[in-house]
């Protein structure tokens, strides 16, 4: 009997995550190809048409994350109260470049999972109450829920990259930050989240050309914004700052994933397998009954009102 797709897709994409994590050290984003396609398969399939295959291949992987997702909600849902599987959860973090992808890839990856169990979070300017409190403060007020999958469009690092470059705090405050971080992601992990970082890595040319299309289509003007052109000016500013956030903010139990996305059905890929690798290595199970079986069918089957 032929496997399931999903088994044959994942059985053919073992290691995407590995090819894609930031290795401890010094981070060089300028040698990572944001063009590349780390972990392809390469037969003749794929090398004849990569971009239609990759395509196709989101659905079955989109279809193994609906599952994991489900065990993730049931699990949590059925478990005891106060035990660790009641208290799991998963937040897939999105950084990127003004054009990166991240509502993109949210849209075709996290979209395949059921809303029920799905929480999803966009972070901007800062409004006037979270600036009266800690930088984490409004990242702890939109954590997902235990059995829920989360995905943060930008986050608490938005405290050390724009605020570093456009110098909006001493640098005293920002640097500190970075072992404020580790420390808040430790307790997360501690409290049973499985935290995915990801940095959707462009080029500045790619993003001229994403930026030229939105003022091509009337339908994409609404996402236009003239600041980010000004923006492009400090590109090699937030390369450095990026790169000092995958650094400085890598450790063995909250590591970074760069995904090179330039070439979007790439990133699409690329960021399910990464979702479907960290959600099977979590050991999802649906939890066990606290009833009965045979006694509830057979309730139902000598049901006296009919």
């Amino acid at each position: 009997m032929a496997a399931p797709r999903w088994r044959r897709a994942a059985a053919m994409t073992v290691g995407v995550r590995a090819l894609l994590r930031v290795p401890a050290g010094e981070v060089d984003l300028a040698a990572i190809d944001p063009r590349a396609t780390p972990g392809l398969p390469r037969t003749k399939v794929v090398r004849r048409d990569p971009k239609g295959w990759a395509r196709a291949e989101l659905v079955p992987l989109g279809e193994r994350l609906a599952l994991l997702q489900e065990r993730l909600y049931a699990g949590a849902k059925g478990a005891a109260a106060g035990s660790p599987e009641s208290r799991r959860r998963l937040l897939l973090v999105l950084q990127a470049m003004d054009c990166g992808g991240k509502d993109g890839a949210t849209k075709r990856v996290a979209g395949a999972m059921n809303p029920l169990g799905l929480s999803i979070a966009a972070f901007g300017k800062p409004t006037e109450e979270e600036r009266a409190h800690d930088f984490l403060w409004r990242i702890e007020q939109k954590l997902p829920p235990y059995g829920f999958v989360g995905v943060f469009n930008r986050s608490h690092y938005e405290d050390v990259l724009i605020v570093r470059v456009h110098n909006l705090v001493p640098p005293r405050i920002w640097r500190a930050r970075y072992d404020q971080i580790n420390r808040f992601e430790r307790r997360l992990v501690d409290s049973g989240l499985t935290l995915v970082k990801v940095m959707l890595h462009i080029s500045y040319e790619e993003q001229r050309q994403r930026l030229l299309a939105r003022l091509d289509d009337p339908t994409k003007y609404w996402k236009f914004n003239p600041a980010d052109i000004d923006e492009r000016e400090y590109w090699d500013d937030y390369q450095r700052a990026y790169a000092d956030a995958l650094r400085r903010c890598n450790t063995p139990d909250s590591p970074w994933y760069v995904v090179p996305a330039d070439r979007k059905w790439y990133r699409d890929w690329a960021l399910a397998n990464l979702l479907v690798e960290t959600m099977e290595e979590m050991d999802l199970r649906y939890p066990e009954p606290t009833f009965d079986i045979a006694a509830e069918r057979r309730r139902l089957l000598n049901d006296p009102s009919r």
